[in-house]
């Protein structure tokens, strides 16, 4: 049985890794938990976001969502960061909104901002 979001894992060109890790900490305003050569790891609001160095980052993997309380601000923070968009914030019905953007190492990072996530019916 699936439990839900536990780890979103983004590939890192190993030269990127010390600038993936900088983004990532001024990204999510946290520092990593678990920082070593093969791994770097975020706890992200409970939920991990880890920089895998030495494989090969693509906008074509997989696809999370990371839950944001405004997607127009977290998008544009996320622009003047350096990244770029590949999806602005548009609405998917139901008052869900979701924005996607190319992190400066080529990976896709998406965003959601939806009033229907209970953060209680996490496990």
């Amino acid at each position: 049985m699936i439990l839900g979001l536990r780890t979103a894992i983004y590939p890192v060109a190993p030269d990127q890794l010390d600038a993936a890790k900088a983004w990532y900490t001024t990204a999510t305003g946290t520092a990593p938990y678990f920082d070593q050569p093969f791994y770097v790891g975020f706890n992200v609001g409970g939920f991990e976001l880890g920089l895998l160095p030495g494989a090969t980052p693509s906008v074509d993997g997989p696809q999370p969502l990371w839950g944001v309380a405004d997607i127009h601000a977290a998008h544009a923070r996320m622009l003047e960061l350096g990244a770029t968009e590949l999806e602005p914030p548009k609405d998917v019905g139901d008052g869900i909104l979701v924005a996607d953007v190319r992190d400066p190492f080529g990976n896709r990072l998406g965003l959601i901002q939806n009033p229907h996530f209970d953060p209680k019916a996490v496990r």
